[in-house]
Order: C-alpha cells, then sequence, then structure tokens
C-alpha cells in the first residue's frame, strides 16, 4: 500500500516459538551456555553453545563456539563446529565458518559456508553400485 511493494520479512521456519532467553546487542558471554528451551543471540558468545530447543543467531549476533541445537539459523556469524539435530538455516545474512552436521541445510542466496557438512539420517545406505567397465572390460568378459 502506499507504493511499497516490498515483501514482508519471513519467519524464519526453525522458530515455532519465541526464545525464552535472548542474549542481547551489547552482551558478551565467554564460556558454556546451555539451555532447555530456545535461545536468540544478537550479542556475541565464545566457548560451547548446547539448547534443546532452537537457537537463533540474530544479523547481529557473533559466534565463535562450537554449536549444539536442534535447530539452527543464523543471520549473523558463526565460527566453529555447528550441530543441528533437525534443519540449520542459513540466511541471506548468515555466514558460518567451520564444520556441519545436519539432517537438513538450508542456505538462502548471500548467505556464506566455508567448511565441511555431513548429512545424518535415519536411512540405511544403499549397497554401493559397481561402476561402469571400460570397452577392453567389456571385450574381455565371456
Amino acid at each position: 500500500m502506499f507504493g511499497n511493494n516490498r515483501k514482508p520479512q519471513a519467519t524464519p521456519q526453525t522458530v515455532n516459538t519465541k526464545p525464552e532467553t535472548t542474549i542481547g546487542i551489547n552482551t558478551r558471554i565467554v564460556g558454556t551456555l546451555t539451555s532447555d528451551g530456545n535461545i536468540r543471540i544478537d550479542g556475541s558468545v565464545e566457548g560451547d553453545v548446547e539448547v534443546l530447543g532452537n537457537l537463533i543467531i540474530g544479523e547481529t549476533g557473533r559466534v565463535i563456539a562450537s554449536v549444539k541445537a536442534t535447530n539452527v539459523h543464523v543471520s549473523g556469524a558463526v565460527k566453529g563446529e555447528i550441530t543441528a539435530v533437525e534443519q540449520l538455516e542459513i540466511s541471506p545474512t548468515g555466514k558460518v565458518w567451520g564444520d556441519i552436521t545436519t539432517a537438513a541445510l538450508h542456505i538462502e542466496p548471500g548467505g556464506l559456508f566455508r567448511g565441511q557438512s555431513a548429512m545424518t539420517t535415519t536411512v540405511d545406505e544403499p549397497l554401493l553400485l559397481e561402476a561402469p567397465r571400460s570397452a577392453e572390460e567389456q571385450a574381455s568378459l565371456p
């Protein structure tokens, strides 16, 4: 309306409920941060972060830590290993430097990820198929 053609910002999919704890923009934590609920980080955290719920790292959030959570949404910057049990989302302003392990990974255009990724699954690995044979190997078969 009134010439505003911008689309409203979508709420991160990993957010099912409001965060119980918010680390404000002017707050710096060094050490271990643990919670049974949801956390939003807009300040800076160095150390280890372990959350049984969802973890949101806002645009001003800076995390240098080993991170473990059910779902992780990164709009700020993370340097360290991330383990997201269900899903890891990196928004257009999000930056991740480090290895990740998750069941589902979503990186929006503009988002940055540098590291290695491993995907967790409950599905058994399929049997390996044989590699295609060369023409010479085919000719030597009976």
